[in-house]
């Protein structure tokens, strides 16, 4: 398995805290701004990283009615693709300023390129890694044509089987992308809970030899936070400012509280994994004295017998372990004992 991905320096792994990446996608709804304010508002939350997404409704699709290019039911029924990318888009012009922005806000941002015009443009504003979209994962040229840049890759799974899967892998791989991550994801808008199937991810990991992550579309942040204790190392939801706002994607996406508590949550879920053991705790040893240990409930001459009216188990732990009492009761006393007192083995008779 690839042990790290590094992302502007941040190792992205098993040993490191999950990367958390707050998706704006269409959140910006049409205005340069708002944009701006989300990425500082994500920001603010905690996030290691902020994705965009580059395309216009020309790279995507073409201006067209038939049954084909309309969609039915779910959030965009009745658009058209080409109108609904239309709404979703996030101008080329804007790139710049939003780059530089997130730069002032010492928070990485990059983005997913839908075409290898959007490639060039990011390569030009120097993204410091690539995301592939579940939707083009099956885009074998777009996935050689990423790697090419030689940046790190991120690529969802979305809809993809495990032959597809290799395939985008393959092709990722001989194109000349060394540090690879691979998203679980359920792409449905939003996507049932009972469908996510999180034990997929650290499958993935150890069939496909890579970082494995969760791209989520669920409701809330019980599912993402889950994913981390199944091995999850990257995290991406899609976040707005409020869903109250409406949106492409709003219905799906985070606000900054639940944003905020993801960022934490994810992130102590990981601690929280540590590593497997059986010794004692550090934090446990303040507590071993309520352990049960054998003591003296009576006073006992030197020389009487050990029984059980005048030795028992019982807390705190300074005496002899409980599993030694069937071994001291018949012995004799080597000494006078005072009720209370923690029975050590220089205070049993040998015989």
């Amino acid at each position: 398995m690839t042990n790290n991905v590094h992302i502007n320096g941040r190792p992205i792994g098993p040993d490191s805290p999950p990367y958390v990446v707050a998706e704006v996608s269409a959140n910006h709804n049409g205005n340069l701004e708002r944009a701006l304010q989300t990425i500082a508002a994500a920001a603010d939350c905690g996030v290691d990283a902020v994705k965009i997404q580059t395309y216009t409704p020309d790279t995507l699709t073409i201006d067209c009615d038939l049954p084909d290019f309309r969609i039915q039911g779910g959030l965009w029924d009745g658009y058209t693709l080409y109108k609904l990318y239309q709404w979703a888009q996030t101008p080329f012009e804007w790139h710049q300023k939003m780059f530089d922005f997130a730069a002032s806000k010492g928070v990485t941002l990059f983005s997913t390129p839908f075409d290898e015009s959007a490639v060039d443009l990011l390569e030009h504003l120097q993204a410091p890694a690539y995301k592939i979209a579940s939707f083009e994962a099956v885009d074998i040229p777009l996935i050689r044509y990423v790697a090419r840049t030689g940046k790190p890759m991120i690529i969802s799974t979305g809809m993809a089987d495990e032959a597809e899967i290799g395939e985008a892998v393959e092709a990722a791989r001989s194109g000349g992308c060394t540090e690879l991550i691979l998203l679980h994801c359920i792409s449905s808008y939003p996507a049932p809970v009972e469908q996510s199937n999180l034990r997929t991810i650290a499958d993935m990991a150890e069939r496909f030899g890579v970082v494995a992550g969760l791209s989520d579309h669920t409701l809330g942040t019980t599912v993402a936070i889950a994913a981390v204790a199944q091995g999850a190392c990257f995290i991406e939801k899609h976040f707005t400012l409020s869903r109250a706002d409406k949106g492409p994607d709003s219905e799906f996406s985070l606000e900054p509280s639940e944003l905020r508590e993801l960022c934490h949550a994810s992130r102590q879920a990981w601690l929280a994994l540590g590593k497997a053991g059986y010794e004692r705790k550090t934090a446990e040893e303040a507590n071993v004295k309520f352990r049960r240990s054998i003591y003296a409930v009576r006073d006992i001459q030197a020389g009487e017998e050990f029984s059980p009216e005048n030795i028992r188990r019982i807390r705190p732990g300074y005496g002899l372990a409980p599993k030694y009492f069937e071994q001291v009761l018949g012995r004799r006393a080597t000494q006078a004992i005072v009720r209370g007192s923690a029975l050590d083995w220089h205070m049993v008779s040998g015989d």
